[in-house]
């Protein structure tokens, strides 16, 4: 076998087209089993426009002129398949083009793949990362935020004992009638308004509201940060809350009246749940604002003795008397007014 013909043999071995042509008027002189095999079904050009009509001539003379090479790409159909062939001229000498082709079908393929691969790859990031964002949007509403990274970075939550804060507990009155009597679904779109305006009061002053409870509603002063004015926190928070149902009584059918509860102490805070955890506090200053609130009239603040003493030079206060608390005895009660 000469080397002609093993080179030929391996060049069809590995899918690889070559052809012959004349650099002054491209014709074909030459062309091997494999070349022949992808065009068979053209009429067998002389010249090489003929075959590539699509080939910018002009283009590849001018990349001959410069490196002696040009590279190039053409589509075309066989047997209800596109093929993608590389073209790469060479100039042998003053006379002859080297033509060798190289089906590249497969490695377009593959980038087609990669590219869609990649692009999924990219909305999914998009949209884990939408994902987590909501996520994490929805657990710093039911968490303060140096909890939630406790919880993020852990996946637990310690207990912490916090001591003291300052506890504001608010009811509505008649809730329980107002549910029964009007559709549910403007009571729940009232609800949402005046919890996300109480949201926005108690931000200003420093308080993280713990939870909602159907009508009822705790925030807090001094956690998880330690606030020195904690008590006044809470008093600024609850008279404002007032003051804004008052107001919005004045232009709505429904009217919101309200009780609170104000008490300073120790509490505890953590996360409960497994599956449907959410961030809660425990502990006598939760439990007495919730009782403190009970003694209230409508769109009243009662307020243990020991806040009182704390805020009775800012705010106006008056004595109501000692009162029977359950689960704390006799204490003395107080109410804060609106001085406005």
């Amino acid at each position: 076998m000469t080397i002609e013909a093993i080179n030929e043999q391996l060049l069809r071995a590995i899918g690889v087209g070559v052809a012959l042509l004349d650099r002054q008027t491209f014709q074909f002189s030459f062309s091997n089993d494999t070349f022949d095999e992808w065009f068979s079904s053209e009429s067998q050009p002389g010249q090489l426009q003929q075959l590539f009509p699509d080939l910018d001539v002009n283009e590849m003379q001018n990349g001959l002129a410069d490196s002696g090479r040009y590279t190039s790409e053409i589509r075309f159909k066989r047997k209800r398949r596109t093929l993608v062939i590389a073209l790469d001229f060479t100039a042998a000498n003053e006379g002859v083009l080297v033509l060798v082709c190289q089906n590249i079908t497969r490695i377009k393929e593959l980038e087609s793949m990669i590219d869609s691969y990649s692009m999924m790859v990219e909305r999914n990031t998009r949209e884990i990362k939408r994902e987590k964002e909501q996520v994490e949007k929805l657990l710093l509403n039911i968490m303060p935020r140096s909890v939630y990274e406790e919880y993020k970075t852990f996946g637990v939550v310690t207990p912490q004992l916090y001591d003291p804060v300052s506890v504001l507990m608010l009811d509505f009155v008649g809730f329980t009638e107002m549910v029964a009597s009007q559709d549910p679904s403007v009571t729940v779109t009232e609800l949402n308004d005046i919890y996300s305006a109480f949201d926005r009061i108690g931000e200003q002053f420093g308080c993280e509201r713990i939870k909602t409870i159907g009508d009822a509603y705790i925030t807090v002063a001094g956690l998880p940060d330690p606030t020195p004015d904690h008590a006044k926190a809470v008093a600024n928070t609850a008279i404002r809350f007032v003051r804004y149902l008052t107001r919005r009584n004045l232009s709505h059918p429904h009217q919101w009246q309200c009780r609170i509860g104000l008490s300073s102490g120790p509490v505890v805070g953590s996360v409960v749940g497994i599956q449907k955890y959410v961030y809660d506090i425990f502990g006598p200053a939760v439990n007495l604002a919730t009782r403190l609130q009970e003694f209230s009239d409508p769109m009243e603040i009662s307020v243990q003795h020991e806040v009182a003493d704390v805020l009775k030079d800012q705010f106006d206060l008056e004595k109501i008397g000692s009162r029977t608390i359950r689960g704390f005895g006799a204490r003395e009660v107080w109410q804060l007014s609106d001085r406005n």
